[in-house]
């Protein structure tokens, strides 16, 4: 039998046991956990039976559920943060279903009120929810996430365990999780996966999403078969607020003003939340909540950057390099309106909406210097100079809205979504590059600092007019992607012999359309009948701190001298048609999967079958230079199957297996079918790769203390049909081509590692200091791929490590709390990674990212009762970025940022 069917035959041989056998226990207790004072529910309570070792989370509103249970007498226990704070003697009788309320008076209970706020009940509740939960998790819950000096989502889950982020400007942007690019990890907002703003791409960037509409961030790292399973790395899920989970009025309220410390610019931010929960008739709840926040950022960066192009054959000797100021305004947008229905405990409906727009203006002065032979440090020679200007407005949004809901029949739980999301990236009139060449040579250039080069330059080349204006590229694009889904889920519980079970299954489909239109326009020679001098066009010098810059161009001359051209004859059809694709994806899934807890065992196996059909369709330019349509289709499917057990070793200790299997399909830009071949050259991407898949094997342990908690995790990934981009020129159907490039399939990459995590509060010192707690955590892993391509009509292979993988990323948090003051300084810390690679037959021309360690503080104080003052400070070392080729002193490009920092307040009913 085929060994990746085993699973499923069990799983089936497993259902069909389960669904013939006839069960006694038709009695239920269901019920809700609240606070007597506040009346606030206690999400992520656990609740367990202690005669037959069965346990539950409560969820939203506090609720929960044990059916499935035989008549007689019970002890119920309930433990929140840790703590055991309910303890009663529960009698059910046949088909009973009793309904209790648990209303927990903090006067009488040990909780103290730092499990309602504070770090360490923020970390006792994310804990709580890892260590209860079926499958290898991480989560920050609302609280923790503006603790730090997090402004979107990505940068909160930079703290999680094995994540490391992707930065642009110094925010954070993209997530990668165990050393996996973001391209191969999914994203999902209320249950419902979110598609991706950018052109060509499936990653998400979450710096679109501020991080005060959320209530919790969770990070799913190996996957059970109700998940899609399209995360090689891991799964995020982001939860909004749900006004069910409090009862009657609430808002918060919050206004800061933060400096940026690189352009010395103030920056405001606003955000306000609240909500109400309405009670109809028959104690029937509709919750209603709502969050909209608002930054207006204002910063910039100084960069110089080779892009790796330097000369290491005749020792290490400079080609060209360039200086670029970046002035940027960032604005965030979003807005989160949930509606919440209980009907009664056993039915209960949601409308979940989320909407944000992130707007990115962006203005960089660049002046590139071009050595007319490559020279060493101290060496002069002539050089070409170009000073430029790009200017964008690029605007990104994204909405998702999802309906569903759960119903309780008996031992069925039935669950449905509906759910539509669309996302969006318009640049409505961008300079790409408006160029001022000079009119002659420069005499005697040099540098020094291979790292960070400083160009000394004769004084004429810091004067407008010995520039003219040549060239001016101006472009427009609007990328979007629409997703329609549809989910069903139906769970049978069963009471095996005093053993809990239950068997799920359920149906998905997804229909999914990208699209990109683009259009260039290219003003030529401009300069050829008259001379267009820089200085009509020169503002002030950049305020470049990494050396001096020379003149600016205005950006406002420039686009009223652009409006005053012909627009017409500068259309460029070709780059215009060639950028436009749309491709039609339609994903169809099934799963079949079972829960059986023995005593300290539960184990958790299934299958799912995905099947995806592909239909794309853009321009290609042929070698007769004629602009054609191409369109194109592909279908596949894939039997994925998985096993995951959960083993109590003791009362505070458990260990966790799992095999689980994933596939990730090609990006848009790997797969759309655009060409273009002059007979000598060729790109194109490629619609027959295949999809990336994935086998994934985790092995951990985890210990948990009244105020510490310990986890070590080792994983092994194989992931088959690794895609690369390569240079096919020279094979048997491009042999008579210099350069093709295109994307292909590679055969395996591998990945292993071990994830560490820690965390200890010193409750047990004496006062002051037993407000100190620690967190720590690093994941060190190790990746190996192989890629090939022709040179000189021979394949030519070699090894490197995966994409975006460091070897070792780390975080370090030390906290201090008492009644009125929060304080908290965090490290996070990132080791190199391959950028890109640079030819396949030299590895000297890899560019790498250097490691980085960020250092960020945060303190928060209690002024009045509900108000508080926050201080932040990120970025605290003004650590930089910096990529470098071949060895690390030679540069590819350093950017540098500045501290920011933040004060705010904070006003709230809670």
């Amino acid at each position: 039998m085929n060994s990746r069917l085993a699973p499923l035959s069990a799983a089936i041989a497993l259902t069909s046991t389960l669904l013939a056998s006839h069960s006694f226990a038709d009695s239920s207790i269901e019920g809700r956990i609240t606070d007597e004072q506040s009346r606030n529910s206690y999400t992520e309570a656990v609740v367990r039976i202690e005669e037959l070792n069965r346990e539950v989370l409560s969820g939203t509103a506090g609720r929960f559920r044990l059916p499935q249970l035989k008549s007689g007498e019970y002890t119920l226990t309930v433990k929140v943060g840790g703590q055991e704070v309910e303890r009663r003697t529960i009698t059910i009788k046949d088909d009973e279903t009793k309904v209790i309320d648990i209303v927990l008076n903090q006067s009488e209970q040990p909780i103290e009120e730092l499990l309602v706020i504070g770090q360490a009940a923020q970390m006792q509740r994310a804990l709580d929810r890892q260590r209860y939960a079926d499958n290898t998790i991480s989560v920050i819950n609302a609280d923790a996430i503006g603790q730090l000096p997090d402004a979107n989502a990505a940068e909160a889950l930079q703290r999680v365990p094995g994540l490391s982020i992707e930065r642009d400007q110094g925010e954070g942007r993209f997530v990668r999780i165990r050393g996996i690019s973001a391209n191969l990890n999914s994203v999902s907002v209320n249950g419902t996966q979110i598609p991706a703003p950018e052109a060509g791409s499936r990653a998400v960037a979450l710096d679109v999403i501020p991080s005060n509409l959320l209530s919790s961030l969770v990070v799913t790292k190996t996957l059970t078969p109700d998940m899609d399973a399209n995360a090689i790395g891991g799964a995020v899920e982001i939860n909004s607020i749900s006004a069910l989970d409090r009862e009657g009025k609430f808002y918060s309220a919050n206004v800061q003003m933060s400096y940026d410390q690189q352009t010395k610019q103030s920056n405001p931010a606003y955000g306000l939340s609240g909500g109400d929960t309405f009670i109809f008739g028959d104690n029937r709840r509709l919750g209603v909540a709502a969050a909209v926040s608002f930054d207006d950022r204002k910063f910039g960066s100084d960069n110089v950057e080779t892009g790796g192009a330097w000369d290491f054959e005749n020792g290490a000797k400079l080609e060209e390099v360039e200086m670029r100021e970046y002035s940027i305004e960032r604005q965030r947008l979003g807005a989160a309106l949930n509606f919440d229905y209980e009907h009664d405990l056993n039915n209960t409906y949601f409308l979940h909406n989320l909407y944000s727009t992130f707007s990115d203006n962006e203005q960089r002065q660049a002046a590139s210097i071009e050595f007319s032979d490559p020279i060493a440090a101290g060496e002069m020679a002539d050089a070409e100079v170009v000073r430029e200007l790009k200017d964008r407005k690029e605007t990104q949004e994204i909405m998702s809205s999802t309906f569903g809901a759960t119903h309780y029949i008996d031992a069925w739980t039935v669950e449905y979504k509906l759910a539509y999301s669309k996302a969006s990236e318009d640049e409505p009139d961008t300079i790409a590059g408006a160029a001022f060449e000079g009119l002659d040579d420069f005499n005697d250039l040099t540098f020094s600092n291979t790292r960070h080069p400083k160009i000394y330059v004769p004084s004429n080349l810091y004067d407008a007019s010995q520039y003219e204006l040549t060239e001016i590229e101006r472009t427009k694009s609007y990328t979007e992607d629409k997703q329609t889904m549809a989910q069903l889920d139906i769970t049978k519980d069963f009471n095996l012999s005093d053993t809990a079970a239950f068997v799920k299954f359920g149906i998905k489909t997804k229909i999914r359309e990208k699209s990109q239109d683009s259009d260039t326009w290219v003003y030529k020679d401009l300069s050829e009948d008259s001379s267009l001098s820089m200085s009509d066009f020169a503002s002030g010098e950049p305020d470049y701190s990494l050396g001096r810059f020379g003149p600016g161009v205005s950006k406002d001359k420039v686009r009223a001298y652009m409006n005053t051209l012909d627009r017409d004859s500068a259309f460029d059809e070709e780059d215009s048609t060639l950028e436009d694709y749309a491709v039609d994806e339609d994903i169809n899934a099934g799963y079949i999967m079972g829960r059986l807890d023995a005593n300290r065992l539960r184990l958790v196996a299934g299958v799912r079958y995905e099947q995806t059909k592909l239909s794309s369709k853009g321009n290609a330019l042929n070698s007769a230079d004629e602009l054609i349509t191409v369109q194109r289709n592909n279908e596949y499917s894939h039997i994925l199957p998985s096993a995951q057990l959960r083993y109590q070793l003791g009362d505070s200790t458990l260990a966790r297996a799992a095999w689980t299997n994933a596939v990730v399909r090609p990006t848009f830009e790997e797969i759309r079918p655009n060409f273009t071949d002059d007979g000598t050259e060729a790109e194109f991407g490629n619609p027959d790769l295949k999809a990336l898949e994935a086998q994934n094997f985790d092995l951990g342990i985890e210990h948990y203390m009244d105020s510490s908690s310990l986890s070590a995790y080792l994983f092994y990934k194989e992931i088959d049909n690794f895609i690369y981009q390569t240079d096919v020129a020279g094979s048997p159907a491009y042999s008579a081509y210099d350069e093709v490039i295109t994307f292909r399939n590679g055969d395996k990459a591998n990945l292993i590692g071990i994830e560490l995590a820690a965390s200890h509060k010193f409750e047990s010192l004496p006062a002051p200091f037993n407000g100190l707690l620690i967190a720590a955590n690093a994941a060190v892993s190790e990746s190996d791929a192989e890629i090939s391509s022709y040179v000189d009509g021979d394949i030519v292979k070699r090894d490197i490590q995966l994409p975006n993988q460091s070897d070792v990323t780390g975080n370090f948090i030390l906290g201090y709390e008492n009644e009125k003051l929060s304080m908290r300084i965090a490290a996070n810390y990132k080791s190199e990674y391959l950028l890109e690679v640079g030819n396949i037959s030299n590895k000297t021309a890899d560019i790498y990212q250097s490691s980085q360690t960020q250092i960020d503080f945060n303190a928060t104080y209690e002024l009045l009762n509900n108000l508080k003052v926050n201080f932040e400070v990120a970025n605290i070392t003004d650590e930089p970025y910096y990529a470098y080729v071949n060895k690390e002193q030679y540069n590819a490009q350093y950017e540098d940022y500045d501290p920011t920092y933040r004060l705010g307040f904070t006003y709230s009913s809670f």
